[in-house]
């Protein structure tokens, strides 16, 4: 077990990791010391240099011995460095697999409590932020004990140098650090700040982008970019405050060699008057502040790390410490051979909330049928999950034997092939498949699917219709051959005569299953004569319970439910099982593609499957400039600018610093009385504090003209993504992953307000350094350039080769980061599914599998940079070995004060160098997410939302719809899915559209609301041309209630009025026309009561309701009825139905029919077939006529 509770504390989670990987830990930390010691022998080694060159100026054997022993020293510390380096990435990656392996498997245990507190996107980010920011501390967690260290070995070479005046420099380091501390404790609280916005953020878009279709045909897309922008700007706030910081961080690594050095010379003057600065303890001193400038520049960001990792250990520890389902509230071990059995059982879904069911005691037989019935909001899909263990106990048993198979309410469907979706990991057994596919009716769809059951599902199923995602998951069901069958009203998604056959085949007293305990949740009364036995759920409680005979001669609450649907029966001369294309004709039309499908040959089937073609494109090629221009643009020329002057002037001023050194320690060795020279050495020394005040200012004025400018990119470029994935048509998302778009929001938005602007300014930064370093050493020794020419070839070709292969390596890394995050946010959705099949262990293992495949692209990105690092830090090697030579070539014509600041230079340029070309890299690599998070503005996009031309005020006034010669097609290679139509509705009139399955219904409700544009003719209305004026000034003057009840978490108020137009009276006003003002005033914040995500806390038949209730708030003329009461019992439907008869009685509706029962009454009827208009007339004249809709009503057995 990784956590043990105590009743002390919670458990850390940094201990167990230890316990796992302390062995490479310990490796790598004595990597880092071997090669931390190496360090300090260059210095040395130069010493011995100087001192010859300043001794025994024609001594040149020994200068030679030394030129090649810190050749060697050097080359020997970078293989060790590399060795290091590549064991640490290494370590760092598993740990942080280690912890994403973790958070998937408490993802598919933890209750549903606990799971209330975290949405999908929280979790998400638990993965890709919390589990990142663990693995970058790891990298540099050494640095925590090897600055230290490093400083503490510089300080006692730096004794020997100058002696106790070395303590006047560590007093001045001992100052900065709890200064530090201090920025790295508000830092801590400034990252807090910034993942909670960024986790509302994450939650808002993932929301957003999974309800897209809402947004866009109510025309909310504004308010919720509002929304989102909101966030964001409270989240840049915090960014900008941490960028203000760093400019402290950014003084203190540059400024602190020089202020340490300033004041150990100057300490070392006034200690003693006979104390003198040669060129010996000057430039070992300064190779030493070098060495001491990297761990005191590795030191803050380090601290401030560990603050940050606090904050992500801590979010960490609190999701992995989250209750999980206790197993034991289902006892699978019992007496008795019944199948299910509750024992005065109460359960709940929220930890501290009300009971949901309450005292259940019900006993199911094994090999039964039970139907379990009631109103919306009675808890029968809670009974189902009570059977499967999903809520919590509070008191008596429930009981539960064998094997489960689970159909839920609102199918699951996983991104693979239809054929793995229903194995659901089992092996194939060919007979036993087709048996179910024939047996689930799904032979035909298979048929018209491009390759069969071979073809890939999009996710969430979004190619696939309604019906059809229920009937695959009917199939999933069924193929996994369990014990106990749990169907939460499977049969409402699917038309009527396919429903006949499911129940038949499937379900029913002489079906496939007939041997199984099947328990159906259903709101169709006429299947209950053909059940064994039945439970009424009656406000969570059962209020009766037995077989059809006994519950009918009781003559309680069941005779009435009977009642109401007996008169539902007469006064529509139809029966639930006789309705007509149901739900499912309008849900195959969903698919924008499918239509066309169903109409052509298989040439449009290969279209078809382009647009399912969910893999996520990678770019390749060099990176383009305008990648680059466009941050610069966003960045702000003038900051730019500003940037880059800063940048020149800092270097500028570091190197008259060293050669104001140098001089000075030229003139100690010529002049005889020192008398004269003690006088200047005050002025000599103000004359290098200044100079180091200077450089101090500028670094401040860098620091914050590059937090302004990085600021200006990063609120720039997430604007211009947002508004562009707004724009986008829908059939953009309904034929791409939303993985994709949140990738965007998170991983690459991440590099552009974190990471691009700093390496940015490194790599300028390394290039003004390294062009400063070959000046001062080619001053020195001008024979160096000869040198410099053939290794500087030799750089840039490794650099040309190496950001070749890297670029493309971090482009596939980008895009096998996706299906991670792909795969874990469709296990979220489908966890109870997994759960209830037992399938947890097959789920981790294809978790393990996507992890693994983007780490084979991690790994080749760490061993491209050592295979880099290995070369280049050779040729630095090389540079160090040929200036030290010239400086022994030349003999008595240098001072030793120019071959200490020749070779000082040299050492320094080895790591200069490398960061060089590791930041240009970076650059490109990195500005592959630039490249990807502009790339949505190359994408297709909607027309304006706004036009120049705009409706009058209270347009449509009348609700005239009148389409001319009207022709739409899904892509310019797919023929017409709608062909010539032309009709004419009269101001609110009544207009039911009927069609069989792919006819052009759903494709008419497009083009009305202009998601689907015309190729030729106009739709009119009220005498506007629809396509002469903006998409919100059309959209935002129509209705629609749609199929699926899409809510979004937040309150109920912003769920029914997100634009915030309407007075609290008004809502209520809606709600009881819904009747859910009863229920709402029951709830303890009413209006305020909190939404959880997709609405998962009202049932589906309230989200309905909620719906509907939203669509009775907009005072149009036009409503759009896209009939969806399949998931709401009879006395619901009849409340729908008749609340929009009576409040819309002054509006044009258009009812797409999937129950023809509900298009008698309409004033006149649409037939389509094949996109076509095949009548239009009223009911009573189309069944007089014989046509095709008295056909369809034949079909349906309804009696006329």
């Amino acid at each position: 077990m990784l956590f043990k509770k105590t009743s002390f504390h919670k458990p850390s989670l940094i201990l167990p990791l230890w316990q796992a990987f302390k062995f490479l830990l310990i490796k790598v930390a004595f990597l880092k010391l071997t090669a931390d010691i190496l360090a300090f022998m260059s210095p040395q080694i130069m010493k011995a240099m100087i001192m010859v060159s300043e001794n025994h100026p024609s001594s040149y054997g020994s200068g030679y011995v030394y030129a090649i022993a810190l050749f060697f020293v050097v080359l020997s510390q970078t293989l060790l460095h590399q060795l290091y380096q590549r064991n640490n990435m290494l370590t760092a990656v598993k740990i942080k697999t280690a912890v994403v392996g973790l958070i998937y498997k408490k993802a598919l245990t933890l209750a549903n409590s606990s799971r209330q507190n975290y949405t999908t996107g929280e979790i998400v980010n638990l993965m890709s932020a919390d589990a990142q920011q663990l693995m970058e501390l790891t990298v540099n967690i050494n640095l925590l004990w090897s600055a230290p260290f490093q400083i503490i070995m510089a300080v006692i070479f730096l004794w020997k140098e100058l002696g106790p005046s070395v303590l006047a420099g560590v007093a001045l380091l001992l100052l900065v650090i709890p200064i530090n501390a201090l920025i790295a404790a508000k830092v801590k609280r400034l990252k807090k700040s910034q993942m909670r916005y960024l986790d509302q953020q994450v939650k808002l878009l993932s929301e957003m982008l999974h309800g897209i279709k809402l947004l866009k045909l109510y025309a909310w897309e504004s308010a919720y970019q509002r929304k989102v922008m909101s966030i964001r700007e409270r989240e840049v706030d915090v960014l900008k405050s941490s960028g203000y910081l760093t400019t402290y961080s950014m003084l203190t690594l540059t400024c602190i060699p020089f202020m340490v050095s300033l004041a150990t010379f100057g300490v070392f003057f006034h200690l003693d008057k006979e104390n003198v600065l040669t060129a010996t303890k000057v430039f070992t001193s300064i190779s030493l502040f070098n060495i001491l400038r990297l761990p005191l520049f590795d030191l803050p960001p380090v601290i401030s790390a560990v603050a940050q990792t606090k904050v992500s250990l801590s979010r960490l520890e609190d999701f992995l410490c989250a209750e999980d389902l206790n197993p034991e509230d289902v006892n699978t071990n019992y007496s008795g051979n019944h199948a299910v059995g509750f024992i005065g059982a109460s359960l709940r879904w929220e930890k501290n909330g009300l009971p949901v069911l309450k005292n259940l005691s019900v006993s199911i037989p094994e090999g039964s049928l039970v139907a379990v019935v009631g109103q919306v909001g009675s808890g029968k899909s809670s009974f189902l999950s009570a059977v499967l263990g999903e809520m919590e106990k509070l008191e008596g048993t429930v009981q539960r034997r064998g094997s489960v198979a689970y159909v839920s309410q609102q199918a699951w469907i996983q991104n693979d092939t239809l054929q793995e979706n229903i194995l659901f990991g089992a092996n194939l057994n060919r007979p036993y498949y087709e048996l179910v596919l024939e047996c689930c009716a799904l032979l035909p769809d298979l048929e018209q699917l491009p390759n069969g059951d071979q073809t890939e599902i999009g996710e969430g199923g979004v190619n696939i219709s309604g019906g059809q995602k229920q009937r695959v998951s009917l199939a999933r069901a069924v193929y996994s051959n369990a014990d106990l069958y749990l169907l939460d009203d499977p049969l409402s998604a699917v038309d009527v005569h396919v429903g006949k056959h499911l129940f038949e085949k499937l379900i029913g007293p002489s079906s496939l299953l007939k041997t199984k305990t099947r328990i159906l949740v259903t709101h169709n009364l006429m299947l209950l004569p053909q059940t064994d036995f039945i439970i009424v759920m009656e406000e969570g409680r059962i209020s009766q319970m037995g077989t059809y005979q006994e519950l009918i001669s009781k003559r309680a609450n069941f005779a009435e439910l009977i009642q109401v649907f007996g008169a539902e029966h007469t006064s529509k001369e139809a029966t639930q099982m006789e309705v007509s294309s149901s739900k499912e004709e309008g849900q195959l039309g969903r698919s924008l593609q499918q239509r066309e499908l169903l109409k052509h040959t298989d040439s449009s089937f290969d279209q078809w499957k382009i647009f399912t073609n969910t893999k996520e494109k990678v770019a390749t090629g060099g990176m383009k400039m305008s990648v680059v221009l466009k941050y610069l643009q966003a960045f702000n020329w003038r900051w730019m600018w500003l940037t880059i002057a800063a940048c020149l002037g800092q270097n500028a001023l570091t190197i008259g610093q060293n050669l104001w050194l140098s001089t000075w320690t030229a003139e100690t060795a010529k002049v005889s009385d020192f008398t004269e020279w003690k006088q200047s050495q005050n002025y000599k020394l103000r004359i290098y504090g200044l100079l180091g005040f200077l450089q101090g200012l500028l670094v401040c004025c860098g620091a914050y003209v590059l937090t302004r400018g990085s600021l200006s990119a990063s609120q720039a470029l997430h604007h211009q993504l947002l508004d562009n994935v707004l724009h986008l048509p829908l059939q953009h998302f309904e034929t791409n992953p939303v993985g994709q778009i949140i990738n965007r929001f998170t991983k690459d938005l991440f590099v552009v307000d974190i990471r691009f602007h700093y390496y940015l300014r490194t790599w300028l930064n390394c290039t003004v350094d390294v062009i400063g370093t070959i000046l001062v050493i080619t001053s020195a020794s001008p024979l160096f350039i000869v040198v410099v020419i053939p290794l500087g070839y030799f750089y840039f070709t490794i650099q040309r080769h190496y950001i070749a292969s890297s670029r493309q390596i971090r482009r596939l890394a980008g895009a096998s980061h996706s299906p991670v995050i792909s795969h874990f946010s469709e296990t979220l959705v489908g966890r109870s599914t997994i759960r209830a099949f037992g399938h947890q262990e097959r789920f981790i293992r294809k978790n393990y599998d996507v992890v693994y495949e983007n780490l084979v692209y991690f790994y080749n990105n760490v061993i491209s940079n050592r295979w880099l690092s290995v070369r280049l830090e050779f040729l630095g090697n090389l540079m160090v070995f040929f200036a030290a030579l010239f400086v022994v070539l030349a003999g008595n014509t240098v001072s030793s004060s120019t071959v200490g600041l020749s070779i000082s230079y040299a050492l320094n340029i080895i790591q200069s160098l490398n960061f060089w070309v590791r930041k240009a890299c970076e650059i490109e690599t990195n500005a592959v997410s630039i490249e990807r998070v502009c790339e949505y503005a190359k994408m297709d996009k909607e027309e304006p939302w706004i036009m120049p031309k705009r409706p009058p005020a209270g347009w449509p006034d009348k609700g005239i719809i009148e389409f001319v010669n009207y022709k739409a097609q899904y892509g310019k290679d797919l023929g017409l899915a709608l062909n010539d139509v032309s009709f004419q509705t009269q101001s609110k009139e009544k207009v039911g559209i009927v069609g069989r399955t792919g006819a052009g219904k759903s494709t008419l409700t497009n083009c009305l609301f202009r998601v689907l544009e015309g190729s030729e003719g106009k739709i009119i209305i009220d005498g506007i041309d629809i396509s002469t004026i903006g998409l919100h000034d059309l959209r935002g003057n129509l209705n629609i209630i749609p199929q699926d009840p899409i809510l979004f978490s937040g309150t109920l108020q912003s769920n029914l009025d997100p634009l915030g137009k309407h007075s609290d009276l008004e809502l209520w006003e809606v709600l009881e026309l819904c009747d859910l003002k009863d229920f709402v005033q029951s709830l303890p914040k009413k209006l305020l009561h909190e939404i959880s995500e997709g609405g998962e806390n009202l049932s589906v038949g309230q989200r309905q309701l909620v719906c509907l209730a939203r669509a009775l708030l907009r005072k149009t003329k036009i409503l759009v009825l896209d009939e969806a009461t399949a998931s709401v019992d009879m006395e619901t439907d009849n409340l729908v139905q008749s609340t929009i008869k009576r409040e819309f009685h002054n509006c044009t509706v258009l009812t797409i029919a999937h129950r023809l029962h509900t298009v008698m009454d309409s004033e006149r009827v649409l037939v389509l077939d094949a996109g076509r208009i095949l009548e239009y007339d009223t009911p009573h004249n189309l069944l007089q006529r014989r046509g095709a809709f008295s056909e369809m009503i034949a079909e349906a057995g309804i009696r006329r």
